[in-house]
């Protein structure tokens, strides 16, 4: 079977949500048979994940690697129910590609960027999923647009939570930001661009981050016109709206925005030690931004 062959239309994932919830079927299980449809690839990008992991060339725990936690909960008394889990956190490309982002997901997640195995060191814990770039140099190469993201594990995470954040890096000079009068200061090339198709989490994530001391803006506002498309998190196959409401939200990050929050940049062991105050505001301006999110979404 070809990798065309293997996609389906958005129509299928909504046809299959309509299909359940008139048949009072679980969600899940039907979305996890409706795959997303996947757009072309950028020039020189793998198509999708599957052909990267096929490609003999790349060889996981040298070229790159997956790490991924999903936590165990269960609800086994009657007349009393558990919390569950809402919110997941990826880092699609991580490590070498948008240097820190993998670091931070463990962070938004509750975990230490230095210790990811261990012990959560927060009291709330999400489920996360990451690819990191494991190579010396030329880790851009390993860079699957996000639309185009297959990787089983990081899709039944997506379809199986309500909420999604995706956590991506950028260049300030990417996004063509307007003149000072528009986006003021023009000299700082901190910033944090949400997108997604969630805009109660975009809210939520631009008041907390404004609040915690970083620019941020909503790509979907109005007075930046059509710049910030390549950035807003629009697409439907995007794993950030692939969730079981059909919305998420996502945040690029510039690397100067990245950058601040470690005090040595410079390699994956420099960041694991030096993550700093700011990565700690960044981290928990995040996890309130989940905190409100999930407040509109009570248990029924």
């Amino acid at each position: 079977m070809t990798f065309s062959e293997r996609t389906t239309s958005r129509r299928t994932v909504l046809t299959a949500f309509a299909a359940a919830a008139a048949a009072g079927t679980p969600l899940v299980g039907q979305l996890a048979a409706a795959a997303p449809a996947f757009a072309e690839a950028d020039p020189g990008e793998y198509p999708s994940n599957t052909a990267l992991y096929s490609d003999p060339a790349r060889v996981e725990g040298t070229a790159y690697s997956r790490r991924y936690r999903r936590h165990e909960k269960s609800d086994l008394k009657q007349g009393e129910k558990y919390d569950f889990p809402r919110t997941a956190i990826l880092a699609l490309h991580g490590g070498g590609i948008e240097i820190g982002t993998s670091e931070l997901a463990l962070g938004i997640a509750g975990y230490s960027p230095s210790d990811a195995a261990g012990a959560p060191v927060l009291p709330t814990t999400y489920d996360y999923w990451m690819f990191e770039g494991l190579l010396s140099s030329g880790n851009t190469a390993l860079h699957v647009t996000s639309r185009n993201c297959d990787d089983h594990v990081a899709l039944s995470l997506a379809r199986s939570h309500l909420n999604v954040l995706s956590l991506h890096g950028c260049k300030y000079e990417q996004l063509g930001m307007p003149e000072p009068t528009i986006w003021p200061p023009s000299t700082d090339p901190r910033l944090a661009v949400v997108g997604g198709l969630n805009p109660a989490f975009r809210t939520a994530l631009v008041s907390e981050l404004t609040k915690a001391g970083f620019p941020a803006i909503d790509a979907f506002d109005p007075k930046y016109g059509t710049r910030l498309n390549d950035f807003n998190g629009s697409h439907v196959t995007n794993p950030c709206n692939l969730t079981m409401l059909g919305k998420g939200a996502q945040i690029e990050m510039t690397t100067e925005l990245r950058q601040s929050l470690f005090d040595d940049y410079s390699s994956r062991s420099a960041r694991a030690a030096t993550w700093n105050g700011e990565f700690v505001k960044f981290r928990d301006a995040c996890r309130r931004a989940i905190a409100t999110v999930e407040a509109g979404q009570p248990i029924l």
